[in-house]
């Protein structure tokens, strides 16, 4: 059975959401964030990065979300979250997860935590000021790539790891001042994601309300 240490709303919601769309047995393991638990000897013996999520099964531990997303839809073939080896999707594939995981997540971890890149509260207020900037030019990029052929998702019509991931990073880009919502595709794209069963498991779960998205 998988074990996913997680804390709600964090990088292992896409995770989450995985394991429930495979429908695979597993195991929610509620990490104690706001007391740093994650920063713990015991928790730093399975992920020495010190973050969440991490995954474990049997011998294996893995950590980095998307990561364990790759890795579960690799172990699980027959939902094809993953396109195939050899098809003409997977290249595609890695390129949105790495520019999702690389781009995206990385603009938004600086706009949510500026103070670990400045030494003093001005410098933190234009931080924040150009990474709204930054995160609007990366959500425009993505609704211009869902306008093609009014697809349905990122890789076409077919839903992979690469939507759940997204999903998760819209989800906390809702409060910047050009939210996804206000993107006339990524709000459509966003609103039939909110529909896939796993995505309102997980959201249940992990206590978000999905009434913007309805």
């Amino acid at each position: 059975m998988y074990q996913l240490y997680y804390y709600p709303l964090n990088a292992s919601m896409a995770p989450h959401m995985i394991l429930e769309a495979l429908q695979v047995d597993y195991r929610l393991i509620k990490v104690d964030k706001e007391n740093q638990a994650q920063k713990t000897a015991e928790y730093l013996a399975l992920n020495p990065a010190g973050r969440i999520p991490t995954l474990v099964k049997g011998d294996l531990v893995l950590f980095e979300s998307a990561a364990i997303c790759i890795h579960l839809a690799d172990m699980h073939p027959n939902l094809q979250l993953i396109p195939p080896v050899g098809d003409a999707n997977r290249p595609l594939f890695y390129q949105w997860m790495m520019y999702l995981t690389n781009t995206l997540q990385a603009e938004l971890m600086v706009y949510f935590y500026p103070e670990k890149h400045c030494a003093n509260g001005k410098t933190s207020t234009e931080i924040i000021h150009a990474q709204q900037g930054l995160i609007e030019q990366s959500l425009s990029l993505l609704n211009d790539q869902l306008a093609k052929n009014e697809q349905s998702y990122l890789l076409g019509d077919k839903i992979t790891v690469c939507d759940y991931f997204l999903f998760m990073l819209l989800i906390w880009a809702d409060e910047v001042e050009n939210p996804p919502l206000s993107f006339p595709h990524l709000a459509r794209y966003l609103k039939r994601l909110a529909k896939q069963p796993a995505i309102i498991t997980v959201c249940n779960k992990e206590n978000l309300s999905l009434e913007d998205y309805q």
